[in-house]
């Protein structure tokens, strides 16, 4: 919690989009920072914060509706999902961060030398491709459709990185769509990481059925599949099925999933790992 006399990020971007935006773009995209920021806001503190009508910042926000940045809930605007909405990637890459990389650091320990491995377009995987790019795992193929993964492991030595193509979305940062799912379907790789945004019951789910295609033909393309959760995702649900969790060999979650969380994994029967994140990291703002 933000204390009396700090200054935190979503403050930065406030107190910055309120002097900078002038016309409605600007502000927008002033608002989408913040919001991204924070996470969420109030409606009337906007209107205040950027000197503008109540009725200014409602079309203002419906028109960042839209473009898929936030959805609007009574009185005020959120980045962070909900069972039918996934979150902007700049929202995702600020969260759970300390709990992403230890999943990825447990999950590169299922890499070796000459595989080939699909990642997704998480940002969990893309924890996993900043430590493949330290290239202590090579020689090694890297296939994915997240644009931030092929940019940083572009032209790293040791490396053979296949870029999937399809339909550009920018909401995500990757390639998707028939194209993309056409591709998958050519290629058979050693392993598969894999997220997702709820996991209950036995079942995988995600809000996005043009996503939810795309992972199903990675399951298929891969001999053996890695599903990655943050613990904030167990006992959660979305509006479309991914797949049964005995479709993945293997789920791993971080150390902050509740008892009750990891007591229903056993139940379903899935082999888990539960993966220790770094104290450091997470006592960090």
């Amino acid at each position: 919690m933000t204390q009396p006399g700090d200054r935190d990020d979503g403050q930065d971007a406030m107190s910055t989009g309120a002097r900078q935006a002038q016309g409605p773009a600007a502000r927008q995209a002033a608002m989408a920072e913040l919001v991204l920021a924070e996470g969420s806001a109030a409606a009337a503190e906007l209107a205040e914060r950027f000197g503008v009508s109540l009725m200014t910042i409602h079309r203002d926000l419906d028109e960042l509706e839209r473009q898929g940045i936030v959805r609007k809930f009574r009185g005020g605007v959120t980045a962070q999902p909900s069972g039918v909405f996934e979150s902007n990637v700049q929202y995702r890459l600020k969260t759970m961060r300390p709990q992403k990389a230890a999943l990825a650091a447990h999950a590169v320990r299922h890499i070796e030398p000459g595989m080939a491995i699909l990642l997704d377009d998480s940002t969990t995987a893309l924890e996993m491709a900043r430590r493949l790019g330290l290239g202590e795992i090579t020689p090694l193929t890297v296939v994915t459709n997240f644009l931030e993964a092929i940019n940083l492991l572009a032209g790293q030595r040791g490396i053979h990185l296949m870029a999937l193509g399809g339909d550009y979305d920018p909401l995500h940062s990757s390639f998707l769509g028939v194209s993309c799912v056409e591709a998958v379907e050519q290629l058979r790789v050693d392993v598969g990481f894999l997220s997702t945004s709820g996991v209950h019951g036995g079942y995988a789910y995600h809000q996005e059925q043009h996503i939810v295609s795309v992972k199903r033909a990675m399951l298929d393309a891969a001999a053996r599949s890695v599903l990655l959760v943050d613990h904030t995702k167990l006992r959660r649900v979305a509006l479309h099925r991914v797949a049964p969790l005995s479709r993945f060999d293997l789920l791993l979650v971080d150390d902050g999933a509740s008892p009750e969380a990891l007591a229903d994994l056993d139940e379903h029967k899935v082999r888990h790992e539960v993966c220790a994140t770094d104290p450091k990291e997470r006592a960090s703002p």
